[in-house]
């Protein structure tokens, strides 16, 4: 990947704190504001790094409180686990573009095969994927769950920023490109569970690369 010589670009406050700007805090807009939501939560998050699956009734019991109060809090098992997955990623792709000093094309395919990256790397979220494979695609890669639609919105932020400054330009609109380097992404960091191949951030970084190539702007 060619790393640009310029002075750094103009960017957002973060990628990673934008996506976390589309929740107004750990917990879903559509979840109670009750003091012990952020606390189930943190919990989750902890089982969660701890490499534990999170289970609702331990979660109760650690808590000390029954069943239906931490489901009115926090929502469903499901609801709960995308909560927890977006506050691991929204950082990791903070982190990945802080690292990333290229512009243009080169800076999204840098930002999100870091990310990629760290997704196969997580001890933590490779167990959650081996324990629990269905329910993790289902989370992460389709829209019945807002990981995706984050990730999306994100990487159409990332692309916009681009776009705006001229540094890149698009045959399709910011948004379906956004929608089909997120697929890319995730095609190969579930490459074992949707095709029995081993993940690989080198064979996503080509494939960004090749979707990039009509977007770079001639030097």
């Amino acid at each position: 990947m060619r790393t640009v010589t310029t002075a750094a670009p103009a960017r957002s406050a973060g990628l990673g704190r934008l996506g976390a700007e589309l929740v107004p805090s750990a917990l879903s807009a559509r979840m109670p504001r009750h003091p012990d939501a952020e606390r189930a939560f943190l919990a989750a998050r902890r089982r969660f790094l701890a490499d534990e699956r999170i289970d609702m009734s331990a979660l109760a019991a650690e808590l000390g409180v029954d069943r239906t109060s931490l489901f009115r809090w926090v929502g469903n098992r499901d609801a709960l686990l995308a909560e927890v997955l977006w506050s691991l990623a929204a950082p990791t792709l903070d982190q990945s573009d802080t690292a990333v000093t290229a512009t243009g094309a080169d800076r999204v395919a840098g930002v999100l095969t870091r990310f990629v990256a760290a997704l196969i790397d997580a001890e933590s979220f490779r167990g959650f994927l081996q324990r629990e494979p269905t329910r993790a695609l289902r989370i992460t890669t389709t829209r019945s769950s807002p990981v995706q639609r984050r990730f999306v919105a994100v990487t159409e932020t990332l692309l916009g920023e681009e776009l705006a400054a001229g540094r890149m330009r698009t045959p399709l609109p910011a948004h379906d490109l956004a929608y089909l380097l997120v697929r890319v992404a995730e095609s190969f960091t579930y490459a074992d569970l949707i095709a029995g191949e081993p993940p690989s951030a080198d064979r996503a970084a080509a494939a960004f690369a090749l979707v990039l190539q009509p977007t770079r702007v001639p030097r």
